[in-house]
């Protein structure tokens, strides 16, 4: 009987807190009840102390009360489990659709990541022909410059 409440206990204090309220009032009942059923225990009202079949019988009723109690706390945990897996597995397909959609958000910001590479590779390219250009451009017009120096130098002297 002891080891039915100890039970029952754990499992209150390592369940769900979805309804601890009720629960804890139901596990309040059974121990008003097993405070009850001890009391008409020790009931003796028969001749020279003995228990009679009267004691007995309300002995019975009340084992039969906390019976009765400790099916209706073992409903509750049934449902309260029910009710946690059920939001359990909600929570599980709701992380899994957020997962799946920021997989897809790192593959579309993969795929911007890779066009914006390649738009700063073409604009390297674009900047090194620039660069070449300028210099062949500098480099043909300082030897021109130079050249026209050279023959104006020899027409005159």
């Amino acid at each position: 009987m002891l080891n039915v409440l100890a039970v029952l206990l754990f499992t209150l204090f390592q369940g769900p807190q979805f309804d601890g309220a009720k629960l804890e009032r139901m596990v309040q009942d059974r121990d008003q009840l097993h405070k009850e059923w001890r009391a008409s225990e020790s009931k003796k009202s028969g001749i020279f102390g003995n228990r009679t079949k009267k004691d007995m019988i309300e002995t019975n009723e009340w084992l039969e009360r906390i019976i009765t109690k400790d099916n209706q706390i073992m409903d509750e945990l049934r449902m309260i489990g029910t009710i946690e897996t059920t939001v359990i597995s909600q929570e599980k397909e709701d992380y899994k659709s957020i997962t799946l959609k920021l997989e897809r958000d790192v593959q579309a910001l993969k795929r911007a990541l890779a066009e914006r590479d390649k738009q700063i590779e073409e604009k390297l390219s674009e900047r090194r022909t620039f660069e070449w250009t300028t210099l062949i451009f500098f480099l043909s017009t300082a030897f021109l410059a130079w050249w026209i120096y050279r023959s104006k130098k020899a027409a005159v002297g």
